[in-house]
């Protein structure tokens, strides 16, 4: 269940904490295909389930571009903001993909609110995320995902985030 951030003091009380992990994910090889049609991305090491099984990690893995677009849906699995305005993804900081995912395993998100800091406009949010995945030792994804969160009212719950 997500946490629920309360206003830009609730969100901010939680600075340098842990929010928790979202849930596991399974990556299929569906998934990875769909992934590859929409976005061109036919690396044989992802798509030719074959030839990947002569390959360094001996079966297909997700594309990295995959992992990061799995972001989004498991940061709202882990929380919630209320009483805010609409917040906005701003960038990507040190983003790093230290493992392959291999295809038909699992993987989960590990958030931290690094910070948050007004200014003035709104609050900017750093969050650290360490993505893990089942088949895998160390994390599979590393990163500081900066949000951008207006201090206006919106609806009663706002989703934790808006791609």
């Amino acid at each position: 269940m997500p946490i629920l951030l309360r206003g830009i003091e609730g969100i901010q009380a939680y600075a340098g904490f842990n929010l928790g992990k979202s849930g596991w994910v399974e990556i299929s090889q569906e998934m990875i295909n769909a992934f590859a049609s929409t976005t061109d991305d036919w690396d044989w090491l992802c798509v030719d389930e074959e030839r990947a099984k002569r390959g360094p990690f001996g079966r297909t893995v997700a594309q990295s571009y995959l992992i990061v677009g799995m972001v989004v849906p498991m940061l709202q699995d882990v929380y919630l903001l209320e009483g805010i305005g609409h917040g906005l993804h701003h960038g990507i900081d040190r983003l790093r993909f230290p493992t392959p995912v291999p295809v038909d395993s699992c993987i989960r998100l590990d958030v931290t609110l690094k910070s948050a800091e007004t200014d003035g406009e709104g609050l900017n949010l750093v969050l650290d995320c360490t993505m893990e995945c089942d088949a895998t030792q160390g994390p599979v994804l590393q990163a500081d995902i900066l949000y951008r969160v207006s201090q206006s009212s919106c609806d009663p719950v706002c989703p934790a985030v808006a791609g």
